[in-house]
This record gives C-alpha cells, structure tokens and sequence, in this order.
C-alpha cells in the first residue's frame, strides 16, 4: 500500500467531484505518497501538530497512470525514496481513509490500524 496525508476538506472535496488533485500535480507534475514506514516523515516535517489531517490509502497495483519511487526532496544520500504519482488519483482506488491525528509531541506515527497490518 502506498499513503498520502491530506486535510479532511481536501478528502471530502474529491468525494464531491470524483477525484483527487492535489496542487503539487499542477506545481511539480505529480503527488506525493509515501509507504507506511516513511509517512510519518513529511507529515511530522510539514504539519506537526495540524489536527485535520486523514491518511488515504491506495493500493498501487490498482493505478492506471505513472507512479515512480524517486528520492525524496532534500534527503540525504541514501535517503528514503518516495512513490510519487503522475496523474489525477481517481476516488474509488482510496481502499481506505484513516484519522491521521499528531501525536501529543506534534510528530506523527503510523495509525494503528495500518501498524497492525503485516
């Protein structure tokens, strides 16, 4: 499975229309994602502490438009790589939306649900 964070209001806006954009598609030409094991990393960088936040959770093999692992912006070497999705995420691939609330510190984990999955 591959994750992406987002306000609830942008999740509820694809609801209504069909379909997720998120302005990096526009900005960057494709939108960002991350694996279980790394998404707490740009969640904790970007929006420590924001309480609005849902985790969508897309199964890969189900996405009909480009998706590449690359390296994260501003990693390290060897840092993680991210999978980045080249198009429109159309709402019927989210197989599911979780709470995704900060931690009492502001960072973020892995939900529990998702933590327990093998």
């Amino acid at each position: 499975m591959i994750l992406h964070f987002c306000p609830r209001s942008d999740w509820d806006a694809a609801l209504a229309s069909g379909v997720y954009r998120h302005p990096s598609l526009e900005s960057e030409g494709f939108i960002h994602f991350s694996d279980p094991g790394t998404v707490h990393l740009p969640a904790t960088a970007l929006f420590a502490g924001r309480t609005d936040l849902v985790l969508l959770e897309v199964d890969p093999s189900t996405v009909d438009v480009p998706l590449r692992w690359e390296p994260g912006t501003g990693e390290a070497p060897g840092g993680p790589w991210f999978p980045h999705l080249y198009g429109e995420l159309p709402v019927p691939l989210v197989v599911g939306v979780h709470d995704f609330p900060p931690n009492p510190d502001g960072t973020f984990t892995l939900p529990p649900a998702l933590a327990r999955r093998p």
